[in-house]
Formats: structure tokens, sequence, C-alpha cells
């Protein structure tokens, strides 16, 4: 096995997936402190944007071929995360319990998006410095990944379906659960 297909590896069957595991946690920690009744909608909405942040470039790197636009993209997401992230625990912060379960959850999730990129990097070299020295004529657009991903080139559908169902639609039941109980008691009453 070559280097580049045991970094893609690396990606695929370790980093992503504990990727996934990681944001189960940190909704089971959410689920766990009664989010609904301490930081309430707010944060859920903020869960929400860091996952978009987030979905869309895993996305566009998972079914095209990553090119200067998606390394620009990918570069944007982890910095504009980085920010919500900290936003998001400063405003959690007093008006709910972070146990250490949530902590470790959070630098999991915090770190890995960065590992990620960095592997994206050493495997798309070319592309990183052309994005670096601003040499971005023709690296815009999208190409279908030509590289198969997994045993069966089937793995981006499993992983987002996967992910869809265990990561995605509990934080849409944590929104639900938050968006119910503050349309039926008003605002959570915290002191902050």
């Amino acid at each position: 096995m070559d280097e580049a297909t045991l970094v893609l590896n690396v990606i695929l069957y370790v980093l992503l997936p504990l990727w996934g595991i990681a944001g189960i946690v940190d909704w089971w920690c959410h689920r766990n402190t009664e989010i609904e009744k301490t930081s309430g909608l707010h944060e859920a909405y903020v869960h929400c944007l860091m996952g978009v942040q987030i979905c869309i470039p895993l996305v566009l790197s998972l079914i095209f071929e990553v090119n200067v636009m998606i390394m620009l993209m990918c570069f944007a997401s982890l910095v504009a995360h980085e920010i919500v992230a900290h936003y998001d625990v400063h405003y959690a912060t007093g008006k709910r319990e972070i146990s250490i379960w949530e902590v470790h959850a959070h630098n999991y999730l915090a770190t890995l998006p960065f590992f990620l990129l960095l592997l994206i990097i050493v495997r798309k070299w070319e592309v990183f410095l052309d994005t670096v020295t601003l040499n971005w004529g023709g690296g815009f657009g999208f190409q279908w990944r030509e590289e198969p991903l997994g045993a069966t080139g089937n793995y981006a559908i499993f992983y987002m379906v996967t992910m869809g169902i265990f990561v995605v639609f509990p934080y849409m039941q944590e929104w639900w659960r938050c968006y119910s109980y503050e349309r039926e008691h008003g605002k959570p009453q915290v002191n902050s």
C-alpha cells in the first residue's frame, strides 16, 4: 500500500469516524444537561451553524476533487468554526454544566478538522501550493472525484448517511427540544 492510500485510509477509517463519535458524545452531554432548560434555543442554533460550517467542505471533499476553491473553503470553514466554537463555550458557561466528557468531545471536535485538513494538504500538496501562492487559474469549479473512496467506492454515501442518522438527526432533535421548550415555557431563565 502506498503512502497516499495509507493517508486516505487514516482519513476515512480513523479520523472521520472519530469525529462522528465525538459529535455523538457532545450531543449526549447536551441532552444530559437539559440544554432546552438552560442555554436553550440560542445554543442549539449555534450548534447548527457549526455543523453547517464543517459539513459543506467535508461533503465537497468527499464527492469532488480537492482544488483551490475547495481548499480555500476548508481553510475558511476551519477558522469560522473555531471562532463560533469559542463563542459557543463562552455562551454556555454558567448557563449549564459543561462536563469533563463534553470538554473531551470538544477537544476532538476542534482538533480533528485541523488534522483532517493537514492530511488533505499532504495528499494534495500541489493544490495547497497553488492555493498559498495564489496560482488559482483553473482551480475553481467542481470535478467529480476520480479516486474511489473505500473498498467499493461507496464510502462517501455510506459516511454521509451514517452521519445523518447518528449525528445530524440527534442535533435536529436537540434543536426541536429547545424550540418546543421555548415555545411552551419561554426562554430559559438561567443566571449567567
